[in-house]
């Protein structure tokens, strides 16, 4: 199916502006759900852990709640609401069970190796992963040598997503400044970070969260995968 790409931000009806000619110097990916096809998995075990835990979520209800925040952020939010500390070594073991899932199914985004075969740009990644989670999970699917020393992690960052701090410490540490960057996000949080800090995204509505939810100014919402080097060099971005 050709991507539904559109300037959910440009209402002026002539050609978009959103990437004027050589604008982007440096292109920000998120892991999970971008770059990995990790989520729909994850949040599989999710609802099996938090239904133990006695707060039985469906899997739509997960994904508005938790896809693109980080760990920590995400066991604040089930304590309050369970009203209790989660058990030492709770993060352990569902990390665990996220491993055992990974191992078995884990693969690519569809069409990301080609598109990333074909985007000149430098490139990083901003997640709200851990590092350990990265490390294990680009391992697996033969992405961390080709990021190898350009990853980030929430765990750098006082705030997660949707906070800027992530994208913000990630383009610091690439020495671009925010105007000159473009993030690829799939996650309400993550899109609203990147606008947060300044810079342009490109929403990737492939995979669990829906269109509208990624929609608003200086962004464009795109179904697929392979039509993203289009999208940056369209402008000249490439």
């Amino acid at each position: 199916m050709p991507a539904r790409a559109h300037d959910a931000g440009d209402c002026s009806g002539g050609r978009s502006s959103f990437v004027p000619a050589g604008s982007v110097e440096l292109v920000i990916f998120d892991c999970d759900g971008v770059l990995i096809d990790s989520e729909r998995l994850a949040v599989k075990v999710d609802v099996l852990v938090l239904h133990e835990l006695g707060w039985p979520l469906t899997e739509a209800e997960v994904i508005e709640r938790f896809v693109g925040r980080s760990d920590r952020d995400t066991r604040a939010a089930i304590e309050a609401h369970l009203g209790r500390r989660l058990p030492d070594g709770w993060d352990e073991a569902v990390e665990h069970r996220y491993r055992q899932a990974f191992a078995n199914a884990l693969t690519p985004v569809e069409g990301v190796l080609d598109a990333l075969d074909r985007i000149a740009l430098p490139t990083c990644i901003a997640s709200s992963g851990t590092h350990d989670h990265l490390r294990f999970t680009l391992g697996l699917t033969g992405l961390y040598e080709r990021f190898k020393g350009r990853i980030f992690s929430a765990e750098d960052v006082a705030n997660g997503k949707p906070a800027p701090d992530l994208f913000l410490h990630a383009a610091e540490r690439m020495a671009t400044g925010p105007a000159g960057c473009v993030v690829v996000e799939d996650s309400r949080p993550g899109v609203e970070a990147a606008r947060a800090a300044g810079m342009r995204v490109l929403a990737f509505a492939g995979g669990l969260s829906p269109a509208g939810a990624l929609e608003g100014p200086d962004t464009i919402v795109f179904d697929d995968m392979r039509e993203l080097p289009r999208l940056l060099e369209r402008d000249g971005g490439v």
